[in-house]
């Protein structure tokens, strides 16, 4: 965890405080369905409740903590110790037939829900910008390109339309993947429910606001946080996605958008004119960090037999860094989102930067609904679009083909240029707007 790219309150989802406070609440409930079913006195249970209930720890003493895991090597017997000063005799009931991978898998469980709620917030914000910002450019022209080469036009509201589809998606990935980790083991050694009961656990899960966890071995299933991480991964994908189409778009050669440039900011050290897309480029970077958290995920899901913990020291970084610089970069996207510079004027010129080029298709297409073959129409249209391409545009792709008796033969100069209107391709942008939005306006 890096404190430039770290947000407050995520941070704290990972502090040692938060897990703490987290492994004794899983220990209260324990001890208080332990002492519902008999397993201890109950009113030790209630004892042992009603210290929680008045906060009876009060600040975490992490260095204290730290001192009795330098003796014991082991750090839920060292939380136990001191949290159980806090208590009279009643604390020999904690723990009472658990693991520690009762304690520690159920707060993993706590911690990435807790994480996945912030990230689904951050999604929702996101979310509502690039919504904004779509209806803004709704119907703003733009060249599309495909392998960075003028294709046909589309509008910048499409683009940040397909960026709101990919990341509503995502949002729905994470609610799934957050349901999906958001499990609760308390079932002892190996499993087996040998010492405490099943109603242990369902009492914690319900208190945590988890569901028990169907069959653990004396760990839960890794597949689970496996899956949770690649959806991180996949997410911060998508961030670069964007991230990437902005860096390109603010190119020197194309600036059709940019980012914000703020009073006082510098972008170079050397070149004073310099106005760089460093925000875009960090999130391209802070994605390739998130990414780096899937594998070592996926390779903790080959455990040995009923337990072993090879995946424990992983999860130690790969928990706090993925969450805590997903989020980072999830909120600089969305200001990106919201403050990016968007130039019409400089989109209206490329689009007519290589003289009707972008046009070829639909001379294509009439020609064949003329009657020639579409081999003979591609080869027609192609080679007077190559002398519009030598030429870098100064040539006129309408003029030439009005000039060109094998194509006047079958189409007429008003014919061809109703083919060369821009609105034609945008006729279906409503429709789009439709299946990405539903019944959302601007």
């Amino acid at each position: 965890m890096v404190p430039r790219y770290s947000r407050p309150e995520m941070t704290a989802i990972w502090s040692a405080e938060n897990r703490y406070r987290i492994w004794f609440a899983i220990e209260v409930f324990a001890a208080e369905a332990m002492g519902q079913v008999r397993m201890i006195p109950a009113e030790d249970a209630a004892t042992i409740r009603k210290a929680y209930d008045s906060d009876v720890l009060g600040e975490i003493d992490v260095p204290a903590i730290d001192a009795i895991e330098a003796v014991t090597k082991h750090d839920v017997i060292a939380f136990l110790t001191w949290a159980g000063e806090k208590l009279g005799p009643e604390r020999r009931w904690l723990h009472q037939g658990m693991t520690s991978s009762d304690v520690l898998d159920t707060a993993l469980a706590v911690q990435l829900k807790q994480a996945a709620d912030l990230l689904i917030a951050d999604l929702d914000k996101l979310l509502e910008a690039l919504k904004t910002r779509a209806f803004e450019h709704k119907l703003t022209p733009t060249i599309g390109r495909s392998h960075g080469i003028h294709a046909e036009p589309t509008t910048f509201g499409l683009k940040l339309a397909q960026a709101y589809a990919e990341f509503d998606r995502s949002r729905a990935r994470l609610v799934a993947a957050r349901d999906d980790v958001a499990t609760c083991a308390i079932s002892g050694a190996v499993g087996t429910f040998a010492n405490v009961r099943p109603e242990i656990e369902a009492h914690v899960a319900k208190e945590l606001g988890l569901m028990p966890e169907p069959i653990s071995t004396q760990v839960i299933p890794r597949d689970r946080h496996a899956m949770f991480f690649a959806t991180l991964g996949v997410i911060a994908s998508s961030i670069e996605r964007l991230a990437t189409e902005i860096r390109h778009l603010q190119r020197t050669e194309v600036l059709e958008a940019e980012e914000y440039f703020s009073p006082g900011q510098k972008g170079s050290s050397a070149m004073p004119h310099k106005r760089n897309p460093v925000l875009t480029e960090n999130l391209t970077g802070l994605a390739r960090v998130v990414r780096s958290a899937v594998v070592p995920a996926m390779e903790n899901v080959a455990l040995w037999h009923e337990r072993d913990i090879s995946h424990s020291s992983v999860e130690r970084f790969i928990g706090p860094d993925a969450t805590i610089t997903l989020d980072f970069a999830l909120a600089r996207l969305t200001g990106v989102v919201e403050k990016l510079l968007v130039y019409p004027e400089r989109m209206e010129k490329n689009l007519n930067r290589m003289g009707g080029l972008i046009h070829s298709q639909r001379v294509l297409l009439a020609l064949t609904q003329a009657g020639m073959s579409r081999e003979d129409s591609y080869s027609l249209v192609q080679r007077n679009a190559m002398k519009v391409w030598e030429s870098d545009g100064q040539l006129s792709l309408l003029q030439l083909l009005k000039d060109d008796p094998d194509v006047t033969a079958k189409l007429t100069s008003e014919q061809l240029e109703g083919l060369f209107n821009l609105d034609y391709h945008l006729k279906e942008v409503d429709t789009i707007f439709s299946r990405v939005f539903g019944g959302a306006s601007d």
